[in-house]
């Protein structure tokens, strides 16, 4: 989802670097990584590049990873902006507040998680094809949108941004997106208490993904978080329709 920063970070005079996780399009995989690994990745790809303070932003799945690495780098990250952000489910109590499809991964995971690697084997091959424009609105009923992530996506440059990132992931491997995947069912190593820097987080009162109910659990818990639930936004409309204003915000830290 870095393409949607494009064009706002550009006006704001902001450098992008978005590097792709381990075993995700055409980094190495890692077997067995876990999320404690990411901060030594950003780490010394900071001190490869020279770069000393630095702020994060990070879009649904990234969340963990801006958590992790806000724990474990508190002198050099300034602050963090997450956007209808991943939360840590393996403390939840009730699943409810998550898309279905995640709560049947989870659950596929914990029981049977050989044939949830065969099925993700199994849909690489489609996943990562770029679907033929003609077939787009056919795609977005069947994903069974929220009105008004359906919206944000008809305008065909948000669609590759959202896509196209995706796409890219399952390009690389099967077996590296599983390994992503599993960091998200495992527990992270730390709770979202330790996590003391700035904290802007960004969620859509209308996302299916995470619920909003769930973001602001994980809000109350985080010691220095101010937190915007937007009117009729969801996981997708929320990165597209905001950005240039979370990105505003986020070096105003």
């Amino acid at each position: 989802m870095a393409q949607l920063t494009e064009e706002p970070a550009r006006e704001l005079g902001i450098r992008i670097i978005s590097p792709d996780r381990p075993g995700i399009s055409g980094s190495s995989l890692k077997h067995d990584r876990k999320l404690a690994d990411w901060p030594h990745i950003v780490e010394r790809l900071l001190d490869h590049l020279d770069i000393g303070e630095f702020r994060m932003l990070a879009i649904s799945g990234g969340a963990p990873y801006a958590y992790a690495t806000a724990a474990a780098m508190p002198d050099r990250l300034r602050a963090i902006a997450i956007v209808c952000g991943a939360i840590p489910m393996t403390e939840l109590e009730d699943a409810r507040g998550l898309l279905p499809l995640y709560r049947w991964m989870l659950a596929l995971y914990r029981s049977r998680p050989q044939l949830l690697r065969r099925l993700f084997c199994a849909a690489r091959p489609i996943l990562a094809l770029r679907p033929p424009v003609r077939l787009r609105p056919l795609l977005l009923k069947m994903l069974m949108l929220r009105p008004c992530d359906a919206e944000s996506l008809r305008d065909a440059a948000a669609f590759e941004a959202i896509f196209e990132s995706q796409r890219r992931a399952w390009r690389g491997s099967a077996e590296g997106v599983m390994a992503d995947a599993q960091i998200y069912a495992q527990t992270w190593g730390f709770s979202l208490e330790d996590v003391r820097g700035p904290v802007r987080l960004w969620h859509g009162t209308q996302d299916r993904a995470f619920s909003v109910r769930l973001a602001e659990e994980v809000a109350k818990r985080l010691p220095n978080c101010k937190a915007r639930f937007i009117e009729n936004a969801g996981h997708y409309s929320l990165p597209i329709r905001y950005m240039r204003e979370i990105l505003s915000d986020l070096i105003s830290l």
